[in-house]
């Protein structure tokens, strides 16, 4: 009979297999420094703020369709519109003045963040 798994190995439920990491392999904390957390914390803000913005953006599109044409609710729409892009439009270039500050200083503000391309 042939074995229809070939690559899942077997499971040891009852066998007491302990793993030690051995020293040195696992030390995640001694690579924190604050320049990484603050980093993290500036990438994380950055982040949230930007989502925030997209979502206020979609709901705005929302009362926009679902306004049925009363000018007073089609404008308060335009109106969370107009902010929400403002507000996506200061992330991003708070996000090219920090790069811009990564270059010239040559220091890491964004802990690696890349803006995504069409390159290969």
């Amino acid at each position: 009979m042939t074995n229809i798994f070939p690559l899942v190995k077997s499971a040891i439920a009852q066998g007491k297999i302990i793993i030690v990491p051995q020293t040195g392999e696992f030390d995640p904390l001694t690579r924190m420094t604050a320049g990484g957390i603050v980093s993290g914390a500036i990438s994380l803000a950055m982040l949230a703020v930007a989502l925030v913005f997209f979502f206020i953006l979609i709901l705005g599109g929302l009362k926009w369709v679902m306004s049925g044409g009363d000018q007073k609710n089609v404008e308060t729409a335009r109106n969370q519109i107009t902010n929400a892009l403002v507000g996506l439009a200061i992330v991003f270039a708070a996000f090219a003045i920090m790069k811009l500050i990564e270059i010239v200083f040559g220091i890491s503000l964004l802990g690696g963040i890349t803006i995504p391309t069409f390159n290969k």
